[in-house]
C-alpha cells in the first residue's frame, strides 16, 4: 500500500516563511510522543531497552527480530530537539506496523529527548550531539555508541533529520561500495508530498535532484555525526534524510515516512 499524498492541499507545498536565522516552527511534547511509541512499539511486539535513564532523560533502542532475516535495517532520529518531524514520522510507521516480514530492524526513535522542550538543536546542555561520534563526550552519545556496539552489522542505516534553510526535501547517500542505491526512488517517492530541493550547492555541497553523494573521508572529520559511526563501523550504506521544516508538519513527515517507505515496501518483494 502506497504512502498517502498527505500533501494533496497546495498550501502543505509552500513555504511559511518562519525560520529566520534559526528553526521558528511548532515543537511537540516529546514525553508524550515517546510514551506513544512505547505503546506502539509493545502492542507490536518490539522488543523495548532503555539503554540510558538519568533523571528525565531515557533513550530508548526498539528492535524487531524475525525468522529468517533477509535484510537488517537501523532507523534513528529525534537527535536535534528542533527537529520534530523525525519522532512523528517514527510514531507513524510504528502505529502503521507495516515492516517487511523478512527484515531485523533497529529503531532509535530520539536520541536527544532533553533537546525538544527547549526547541533546540543541542542538548539541555548546550551539545550538537550529531557532532560527538568520533570523540564522544555527551552521555547520551556514550551510551548511544556502546548500544550499537552490541547489536550486529545493518545492511542499510536511515537517520532522520530536518534542515530549517532547505527549499526542499534532499537526502546524504554513504555508499563507499557502490550498491545498488534507493537514492533517487526516494526522491521520486517524497515528490509526490514534498518539494525536492533542486539546488546545484546544498549545505555547502554539489547536489544532483536532491542528492548528495560526499566524497568525504571520516578520518578527515574530527566532529563525526551519527552517520560517520555507522559507515565506518555498522553499515555500508547509510542515508541522511533532511525533510525542509520551513513547511507545514504534516507535509515534513509524510516526506520521511515516504522517504523510509520507500526502503522497506520492496524488501519482501522477489
Amino acid at each position: 500500500m502506497p504512502t498517502p499524498l498527505f500533501a494533496a492541499n497546495p498550501l502543505h507545498m509552500q513555504r511559511l516563511g518562519k525560520n529566520l536565522g534559526k528553526y521558528l516552527g511548532e515543537g511537540i511534547e516529546i514525553e508524550r510522543v515517546i510514551a506513544e511509541m512505547e505503546k506502539a512499539a509493545e502492542n507490536h511486539g518490539w522488543k523495548t531497552e532503555v539503554f540510558l535513564k538519568s533523571g528525565p532523560l531515557k533513550l530508548l533502542g526498539l528492535t524487531r527480530r524475525t525468522e529468517n532475516p533477509a535484510k537488517r535495517i537501523y532507523i534513528s532520529t529525534g537527535i536535534h530537539g528542533d527537529e520534530p518531524a523525525g519522532p512523528l514520522a517514527v510514531l507513524q510507521l510504528l502505529q502503521e506496523n507495516r515492516w517487511p516480514a523478512h527484515a531485523d530492524l533497529w529503531l532509535c526513535p530520539c536520541l536527544n529527548p532533553t533537546g525538544f522542550p527547549l526547541n533546540s538543536r543541542e542538548n539541555a546542555g548546550g551539545t550538537d550531539l550529531n557532532r560527538q561520534y568520533l570523540e564522544p563526550k555527551a552521555e547520551e552519545t556514550r551510551a548511544h555508541i556502546a548500544w550499537l556496539e552490541r547489536q550486529p552489522s545493518f545492511d542499510i542505516s536511515l537517520c532522520l533529520h530536518e534542515d530549517w534553510e532547505a527549499h526542499g526535501f534532499y537526502v546524504y547517500e554513504l555508499n563507499p561500495d557502490g550498491q545498488p542505491s534507493f537514492a533517487e526512488a526516494m526522491i521520486n517517492r517524497v515528490a509526490q508530498v514534498c518539494p525536492v530541493d533542486t539546488s546545484l550547492l546544498i549545505e555547502g555541497r554539489e547536489a544532483s535532484n536532491g542528492i548528495i553523494r560526499p566524497g568525504i573521508d571520516p578520518r578527515s572529520r574530527p566532529d563525526w555525526p551519527e552517520a560517520f559511526y555507522l559507515i565506518t563501523h555498522k553499515s555500508r550504506l547509510s542515508y541522511t534524510l533532511e525533510a525542509p521544516s520551513d513547511f507545514q508538519l504534516v507535509t515534513r513527515v509524510a516526506a520521511l515516512v515516504a522517504a523510509v517507505r520507500t526502503v522497506l515496501d520492496p524488501m519482501d518483494v522477489g
